[in-house]
């Protein structure tokens, strides 16, 4: 295997790469727990969005050419009013936070620190860009799900070690078409958070 070159990707950069970022969403997002039907239509639209964001920040894992993992980043205040509402529902103010987006690599390539890159290149844009906080939202999914496989390791470890912790009350829903479903359905997700 090839060493793996980690890139910080912005604006034009970010469309120049929809494609294969668009196809590696689908690839890992269908994988449990989000077990998400995939549409290619759907992902050009948010990546397009997402990149014309306020200091929007794309973390790009590449294996030669062929990118196999990616992480986003950009300003809450720029995200959609269903990932601003627990906060603002709260009465806190977004203008200072970050909202790191998904954060997805091929199984091939896991264990091998790229998560940690995506951290640290999110975090240090959000610095950058003045914010005083990051935070990300993880899908629930109940212990005794039929698709939850018997070996899962959920990455809640991982996200206490870099300094994230889960908010007590902070949970959202976003809708998706499983695997296999027929229609989109509503799924809970928990809101972590860390101050920079």
């Amino acid at each position: 295997m090839n060493e793996i070159a980690v890139r910080s990707l912005h604006g034009e950069e970010i469309l120049a790469a929809l494609e294969d970022l668009a196809a590696l969403r689908i690839a890992v997002f269908a994988e449990w727990p989000y077990l998400y039907q995939g549409d290619g239509g759907y992902e050009s639209a948010y990546l397009r969005e997402f990149a014309a964001a306020p200091g929007a920040v794309l973390v790009a894992a590449y294996d030669g050419a062929r990118v196999v993992g990616a992480a986003t980043a950009s300003a809450m205040a720029a995200q959609k009013e269903a990932f601003r509402a627990p906060f603002e529902g709260c009465g806190l103010d977004t203008a200072s936070l970050f909202y790191f987006g998904e954060s997805v690599l091929l199984p091939e390539y896991r264990g091998r620190g790229l998560g940690h890159a995506f951290f640290d290149q999110r975090e240090a844009q959000a610095r950058r860009c003045g914010a005083a906080s990051a935070t990300f939202c993880a899908v629930i999914r109940p212990a005794d799900h039929p698709s939850r496989p018997a070996d899962y390791v959920p990455l809640d470890l991982f996200w206490a070690k870099r300094g994230y912790e889960p908010i007590p009350g902070f949970v959202t829903e976003f809708s998706w078409k499983d695997i296999g479903g027929e229609q989109e359905s509503a799924k809970p997700m928990q809101y972590w958070l860390k101050e920079l």
